[in-house]
């Protein structure tokens, strides 16, 4: 018991270290946190995590480069744009993330804008459906969103926790979107789900510094990683178990475990 207090008190004090402004200067939550509308935060944050995998310094870049050719006003551009303007687009690429994905998802993003009433109402409802179950919420959220007519290869842009996937990237966006802005780093826009339902975005860095650290016995960075994981984070804090992701994140960054 004394060596989980004493764990608590030091992934709380990591959390509260690591989770300052200066954070967002090198992270892909940079991209949204050019914007103040509600509208643009969703769609520049939501684009920016479905690419979000690999060097960090190529995301932000690649993502800036998408959102100057959306002439910095994401919401606008996605409601009003026109076919001509989506040449420019068949230049994009991001590892496996090319130009055919990309214009799937702005096409879908205007319908979800122009018929359903945005990204978190969409999301809000899968999570209603589910039971406030997010595994669920998230695979009905892919569902729903390739609903319309596509390439079978774009599927792979987002995930399915009911076929083992930690989820990652739609994680960290929902903590994006989710979590407090009280520190200046995460935007707290949605109200429709609470922080305490949250979970870390799992992945090689985290789960390393998880297993070190005795919070994580499973070998696979899987959901069933992730629920073993969030189990105990949530003990440590039931209202907001996510912070933990900065603790997790700088202390494998910074090569302190």
């Amino acid at each position: 018991m004394k060596n989980i207090v004493n764990l608590k008190t030091f992934l709380d004090e990591k959390a509260e270290y690591y989770e300052f402004p200066g954070f967002i200067e090198n992270d892909p939550i940079l991209i949204p946190h050019r914007f103040a509308k509600k509208e643009d935060i969703e769609i520049a944050g939501f684009l920016t995590s479905v690419f979000a995998w690999g060097k960090r310094i190529t995301i932000i870049n690649n993502a800036t480069l998408l959102m100057n050719w959306m002439d910095n006003a994401p919401y606008d551009f996605i409601i009003n744009h026109q076919p001509a303007e989506l040449k420019k687009f068949q230049k994009f690429v991001h590892r496996t993330f090319n130009n055919d994905d990309l214009l799937f998802f702005i096409e879908r993003l205007k319908q979800i804008y122009t018929t359903q009433n945005g990204l978190e109402f969409v999301f809000s409802r899968q999570f209603e459906k589910s039971g406030g179950d997010l595994k669920g919420a998230i695979s009905g959220f892919k569902t729903f969103f390739f609903s319309s007519e596509h390439l079978v290869r774009t599927q792979k842009h987002l995930p399915n926790p009911l076929k083992g996937s930690a989820a990652k990237r739609f994680n960290m966006f929902l903590r994006w979107m989710v979590r407090s802005d009280k520190k200046g780093v995460d935007f707290g826009i949605w109200n429709s789900i609470n922080p305490g339902q949250l979970y870390i975005p799992l992945d090689v860095h985290t789960g390393n510094v998880a297993r070190k650290l005795g919070l994580l016995k499973r070998k696979q960075n899987d959901w069933k990683a992730l629920e073993e994981l969030m189990y105990i984070l949530h003990e440590f804090d039931p209202e907001d178990p996510a912070k933990y992701d900065f603790a997790l994140f700088g202390l494998g960054v910074n090569g302190m475990v």
